[in-house]
């Protein structure tokens, strides 16, 4: 038995396909299946029900690969581990991150983190929150950046910054001159959300009920480019994070003409003004703590000198 006989068990539970459970290892499929075999011999036990239409892990299959799973999390600790006596920004750092964030704060600190730490080799991996905190927790992600929410007390957390929601709405709208809107006159409103599973949605929707505004239940975006273009083509209002707005778009002095071109304007909303935390989360106990800490104060001194720049 070898680690890398583990990290393809693992592979196949999370794919449950050997053909892509392959790719992901980087090997062809007939040596990831003999290997398995081979385990399965070594051990005693069938892990793998085979069929022609799916993969099914035995009882004994599952309780093996979990702890797989944390034998090769503690293989990645002992690497790390070593790595921040000699050089603790070097090597892998795969972070994740959520969708309402990725693609707007990347463009933003990529450029410094390779200039800042060239020897660090970043990946970059985008899902749903439940789903990242459990790779975070399975060891297969280092640190995650996403928005702060009240069960992730199990976790450490850097905080990064904190970021307002934008009212977004058709640039014909009649409050669309305007420079601010009180939440409370939203109230009898239905705003345009995201689906389920996206923690920005949790959160805008608190601000809403507590202000009585209500959901569009005709429509659910799956992401903010979505919802954006739904409110262009006149479909409704929405809340979008500051950080997904062009800072020319947040500026109201600007032509009718710019307003026109993407067919939506952004108001501020006070009284309260809508807003989340941005994080950056890692295991508590991770040896990474001072290669987290370096970043963290990057990406924060970043967004606060744009949004130094905005006003």
């Amino acid at each position: 038995m070898n680690l890398r006989d583990l990290e393809y068990l693992v592979a196949l539970s999370q794919e449950l396909h050997f053909r892509k459970a392959a790719e992901k290892c980087f090997v062809s499929q007939p040596t990831l299946s003999g290997q398995l075999r081979k385990l399965e011999e070594e051990l005693g036990v069938i892990l793998i029900e085979r069929t022609s239409r799916s993969v099914l892990f035995t009882p004994a299959g599952e309780a093996i690969t979990a702890q797989a799973k944390r034998i090769l999390a503690e293989t990645k600790e002992l690497t790390d581990m070593a790595r921040t006596f000699t050089d603790p920004l070097s090597g892998e750092l795969h972070i994740g991150l959520i969708p309402t964030v990725g693609p707007y704060l990347l463009p933003h600190i990529i450029p410094a983190l390779k200039q800042q730490f060239p020897e660090l080799q970043l990946y970059l991996y985008e899902a749903q929150t439940q789903t990242l905190l459990k790779q975070l927790a399975d060891g297969e992600l280092d640190c995650l950046i996403l928005a702060q929410l009240d069960h992730m007390d199990n976790f450490g957390s850097l905080p990064l910054y904190h970021e307002p929601m934008l009212l977004a709405l058709p640039s014909d709208h009649a409050w669309a001159s305007r420079k601010e809107v009180a939440l409370s006159e939203l109230k009898g409103e239905k705003l345009l959300m995201l689906e389920d599973g996206h923690c920005l949605r949790d959160q805008a929707m608190g601000f809403c009920f507590a202000a009585g505004i209500g959901e569009d239940q005709h429509f659910k975006g799956t992401s903010l480019e979505t919802l954006r273009n739904m409110v262009a083509a006149g479909s409704g209002l929405t809340l979008i994070p500051k950080l997904a707005i062009n800072p020319q778009q947040i500026d109201l002095q600007k032509t009718d003409l710019q307003k026109n071109e993407s067919g939506v304007s952004y108001i501020r909303v006070v009284d309260p003004v809508p807003s989340r935390a941005i994080s950056l989360l890692y295991r508590t106990h991770s040896v990474r703590r001072p290669c987290f800490n370096e970043v963290a104060k990057l990406i924060k001194n970043i967004v606060e000198h744009q949004a130094s720049n905005d006003k």
